[in-house]
């Protein structure tokens, strides 16, 4: 049986290891859960900058929905897509002779063992 030999150091670093990827781990959920909402927010704040008359206490309309994001998306990119002219789709290929060059030779490859005399 082989027994290893874990002293303190080794210990130390190996948790500070994982407190530092799970704390990275946990920061970036907070990020992703928190960013829509503070991007939310910015445009809740810009549409009441642009209608300071209009009832802008339900947030329901002034929200984002994914659907609606889906489909915005879409949309560009169909527009997009339109913009590119119409290829062939015909691939030509020419083959080209080149000298022999020691550095594509296969014989190198080739594993040489030495004579090793018994």
């Amino acid at each position: 049986m082989i027994l290893l030999d874990v002293n303190s150091q080794t210990v130390v670093i190996t948790i500070v290891g994982w407190m530092i990827v799970f704390l990275a781990l946990v920061l970036l959920i907070f990020v992703f859960t928190w960013s829509p909402k503070v991007i939310n927010f910015q445009l809740r704040k810009k549409l009441q900058e642009l209608t300071p008359d209009h009832k802008t206490n339900t947030g329901a309309e002034k929200y984002i929905s994914g659907d609606e994001t889906a489909a915005i998306a879409m949309a560009l990119y169909l527009y997009f897509e339109e913009q590119h002219d119409e290829e062939s789709n015909v691939l030509t290929i020419k083959q080209i002779r080149r000298r022999y060059s020691p550095w594509s030779s296969k014989i190198y490859g080739v594993r040489n063992f030495p004579n090793v005399q018994k």
